[in-house]
């Protein structure tokens, strides 16, 4: 399931599933031939989906989510199926995520709320004031980051917020999570389940006090087990948190939000490449005089690709960039330039620099018998990528194989935006030259980038990577929006699929695979 944009005409709430036989092996989808246009893609879908009608029993689903117009997000859901002959079949459908912004919203016709987190303290303070005075709240809700699911029931998730709870069937938003009753702040994009018990670890980060509490919700999601304010003394804009068998890991690095400095003039988000930077290890239960913090060399960190215990050790992988491309140039500044300078690629140079968004993969391993640290990058400076992935099997767990989008550097540059023009895959035992680990690239065709993207295992798998990479594609070039599906095994071979859609799909953040059974 995929959150983004319009499809072709399809109104706001109403449901236009478009459906494709495939062939009728078991294996992924392979065998779908592509539309050369987008008319004939939506004329070829449209039909099948009139001779597929209620045939269909959706078994698997890919999910993701994405910002388009005026950040209104929108549930979009590609799903593999079989009929009641048998028959493979492929829908795809998207709707609204109904926050209680986008309802003021809709019953004033427009987009109302004024953008309140980029520009100068003067504007920043007036959008928060006039928000406020007009609908009750400073800022406008989203839920446009991830997508998970915890006993049983699906959440769009975004960091400013509760998560929203949807019917994964119709898309329709059932309302926001709170935990009955028991979570009423900010929740993490990334909840983690905590490996053996199942539980759901997760965090919140505000701008006032607590800046960071840690949660943890029963396997059955009915009750929060565990809240711990961590006694944070700043609000570090944590994207990510990591669980191992016994431990919780936790970051705190100086991205931060801090509503004096707003006050006083300053940024409200603000990256200091000199301010310090932790990572802290606690047990599953504890709380702030539990967690064992390590310092370490100053960075920006979004995502976690795993971790776990090797010994007396906690082993930290994540992707990792000297700069933050939140929140921007500082005001006055021309944001495109800005941008752009960042993602440029110098051939020939290291492009890894203090200003760069060049993001690597990195370890740290931390002793929690000595204190010790040890740093070291696990790429190289050829392939900037990030939006990690993994065999979900494995979280917590010590595992081989790891998956990113990569980062098209030249076209990034020249947009002024993050595009990822493929895949890698990465052989985290496998160490070559230099000390990095072996990498397989799967590349796009020119002017192709992907959003979302997600590793599907393989049911009845015996190893780690048996299993599929999915996501959503773009052609800039001919208009055309793809889901593409590459055998993990074979990654720099062909797709074993390639499906034409029937509308655009904009390029968003987090995908995530959810089987279902109805």
């Amino acid at each position: 399931m995929e959150l983004a944009g319009d499809i072709l005409g399809m109104e706001l709430g109403r449901v236009h599933p478009v459906e494709e036989k495939l062939d009728e092996t078991e294996k992924a989808i392979r065998d779908l031939l592509e539309a050369d246009a987008r008319e004939e893609a939506k004329e070829r879908v449209v039909k099948r989906a009139q001779e597929a009608k209620d045939k269909a029993l959706a078994q698997k689903l890919e999910a993701d989510i994405e910002v388009y117009n005026d950040n209104n997000v929108i549930l979009n859901m590609i799903a593999e199926a079989k009929n009641s002959d048998g028959q493979w079949c492929v829908s795809y459908n998207n709707k609204h995520v109904e926050t209680d912004t986008l309802k003021m919203e809709k019953e004033r016709n427009t987009p109302s709320f004024l953008p309140a987190i980029e520009g100068d303290s003067p504007a920043i303070l007036s959008a928060y004031f006039l928000n406020f005075l007009r609908f009750g709240t400073a800022n406008k809700l989203l839920s446009n980051t991830s997508v998970f699911e915890h006993a049983g029931k699906f959440y769009a998730a975004a960091e400013n917020h509760l998560p929203h709870e949807i019917d994964i069937r119709t898309l329709n938003t059932l309302g926001k999570w709170d935990v009955n009753g028991s979570w009423n702040r900010p929740f993490t994009a990334h909840p983690k389940k905590a490996p053996g018990s199942g539980e759901l670890v997760m965090m919140g980060v505000n701008a006032m006090k607590p800046f960071f509490e840690i949660g943890i919700v029963s396997d059955d999601g009915s009750k929060l087990v565990q809240k711990a304010d961590l006694k944070f003394e700043r609000c570090s804009l944590c994207h990510d948190i990591g669980v191992t068998i016994r431990y919780n890991v936790i970051l705190d690095f100086p991205l931060t939000i801090d509503i004096k400095r707003l006050a006083n003039g300053g940024s409200l988000i603000k990256y200091d490449k000199e301010g310090h930077a932790r990572i802290g290890v606690m047990s599953r239960y504890g709380n702030a005089d539990s967690v064992r913090w390590f310092l370490v060399e100053p960075c920006c960190v979004f995502h976690i690709i795993n971790t776990y215990e090797d010994g007396n050790e906690v082993i930290l992988w994540a992707f990792r960039a000297r700069n933050s491309i939140i929140p921007g140039p500082d005001h006055g500044l021309n944001k495109f330039e800005w941008f752009s300078s960042r993602f440029k690629h110098e051939r020939d140079t290291i492009c890894d620099t203090d200003e760069s968004f060049f993001s690597r993969a990195y370890e740290w391993r931390l002793n929690m018998k000595t204190g010790e640290v040890k740093e070291r990058f696990l790429t190289g400076n050829l392939y900037s990528m990030d939006f990690p992935m993994i065999n979900e099997n494995f979280t917590g767990f010590k595992n081989k194989y790891g998956y990113a989008q990569m980062v098209d550097l030249d076209a990034s540059s020249f947009s002024g935006m993050p595009k990822y023009g493929g895949l890698m895959k990465l052989y985290l035992e496998d160490t070559k030259q230099q000390g990095y680990v072996k990498m397989e690239n799967h590349k796009f065709p020119k002017n192709t980038f992907c959003t979302g993207a997600t590793f599907v295992a393989k049911p009845g798998g015996t190893e780690e990577d048996d299993g599929w990479l999915v996501t959503f594609v773009h052609d800039e070039q001919l208009n055309i929006s793809r889901v593409i599906i590459v055998d993990a095994k074979k990654f720099t071979s062909e797709p074993v699929a390639i499906i034409t859609l029937s509308s655009r799909v904009p390029y968003g953040f987090h995908g995530a695979f959810m089987p279902i059974t109805l």
